[in-house]
């Protein structure tokens, strides 16, 4: 909770009040729509629920900010506190607050709104317990980098790509002469996944520790492991009692079967369930024509550019994606798996309702970046991670451990699905 509340001459900072704020946040939200005046623009529909893309965390928070006088509600933004791992305290947690769906009215920009909800979600994280605070922004977002980097003193943490797909052609991904005949993927129950991914996350510089949680979600479909059926088989049914035997190492030991070389695990979030998109255009103006330009201004970190692709028609409706986290992969013959890995989640999300894109975010420096099928149909978007120490207690070095995150924390990591 925010104990105290935050004035700053027009303006105060405070917490969310679900019994009286719901729906003038959701009215904020759709007037902070992401687009032009001259036809199209594109908001994200919670769907009446603001938690939606917090309620996952066992720590969270809405602060709004109200007019002192009219009580009229001019920006809010998200946070979260999770556990999570790093290269730089090897066998340590560390407490990180991350910053989600920062939004201020148009009329009241650039008048230090913005900053003051940063500064006040900043206190509740340190009130909270956190040691650090991040957020990912696109790479061309010039306001919110100033805003950041300039006027908050976050520093570069991360570059990642966004690459993102459309169910409706998942027709068009190549297959290089591979038919899934040749291919199989095997979903693994939950127990396994839990094993395999604390040991595969070791190999990442930045994750949660609840992975777990994470993959018990509702939103979490499932977890799969693909490979080549002529190279072996899963040997997964005793990894529970007996992980150890199929740890992925550096000695090319893999879960896979001994005649195996190449494989690769992945798992499905339906952020469907959880909010949606949407576009609304005006009558005046054919959608597509302006689409491109408007995307070009986009705030959210999302799926826009693709969208130019999609069936006018059906642009106003509110539409879903699914989204692939955690994947991994080992082996020399990748290509042909991520293919068939598209192609199977393309085709799940066709048959779910409402769903329109396929999701990944992978870091520059993940080997499997390099395997993303690339098609006309494929769009990639530049992210950035941006992090800032926010307290030093107990740690006379505060500056000098911010900067060995920033050494440290290259460019292979964990993507959390719940921060989408």
């Amino acid at each position: 909770m925010v104990n105290s509340t935050t004035e700053c001459k027009v303006v105060i900072i405070r917490e969310f009040d679900k019994k009286r704020d719901v729906k003038v946040v959701e009215k904020l939200e759709r007037n902070c729509e992401i687009g032009t005046k001259k036809g199209v623009s594109i908001f994200t529909n919670m769907m009446g629920d603001p938690l939606s893309r917090i309620r996952f965390y066992p720590i969270h928070v809405i602060l709004v900010a109200e007019l002192l006088e009219s009580k009229e509600i001019v920006g809010v933004v998200r946070g979260c506190i999770k556990n999570v791992g790093t290269t730089t305290r090897p066998g340590s947690l560390l407490k990180m607050g991350c910053i989600i769906g920062l939004r201020v009215s148009p009329t009241y920009r650039r008048k230090g709104v913005a900053l003051k909800l940063v500064t006040s979600l900043e206190e509740w994280m340190v009130r909270n317990g956190a040691e650090y605070s991040y957020l990912a922004t696109e790479k061309n977002n010039e306001a919110s980098k100033a805003l950041f980097a300039l006027k908050c003193n976050y520093v570069s943490l991360s570059s990642l790509v966004i690459f993102v797909h459309p169910t409706s052609t998942s027709t068009s991904l190549p297959t290089k002469h591979i038919s899934e005949r040749d291919i199989k993927i095997e979903k693994v129950n939950i127990d396994q996944a839990i094993s395999l991914y604390k040991r595969i996350l070791k190999t990442k510089e930045l994750y949660p520790l609840d992975i777990d949680t994470i993959l018990k979600e509702k939103l979490s479909l499932g977890t799969w492991v693909c490979y080549y059926k002529d190279e072996g088989c899963i040997k997964l049914q005793n990894m529970v009692d007996n992980n150890e035997d199929f740890i992925p190492t550096n000695n090319n030991q893999t879960l896979i079967g001994s005649t195996s070389s190449s494989w690769v695990i992945f798992s499905i979030w339906n952020t469907c369930e959880s909010y949606k998109l949407q576009i609304k255009k005006s009558s005046h103006h054919h959608p597509l024509r302006f689409l491109h330009t408007t995307l070009k201004h986009a705030r959210e970190k999302i799926i826009f550019p693709c969208l130019r692709i999609l069936v006018s028609e059906s642009l106003s409706r509110p539409f879903g994606f699914l989204f692939l986290y955690g994947l991994h992969g080992e082996g020399n013959n990748l290509g042909n798996l991520m293919e068939f890995i598209w192609r199977f989640t393309s085709r799940l999300g066709e048959s779910m309702k409402d769903c329109r894109v396929v999701i990944t975010e992978l870091g520059l420096g993940d080997p499997l970046a390099n395997y993303v099928p690339q098609t006309n149909s494929m769009s990639c978007i530049d992210d950035l991670w941006y992090t800032k120490r926010l307290s030093s207690i107990g740690h006379n070095n505060g500056k000098d451990e911010e900067m060995a995150m920033k050494r440290y924390v290259g460019n292979n990591v964990f993507v959390d699905p719940r921060e989408f």
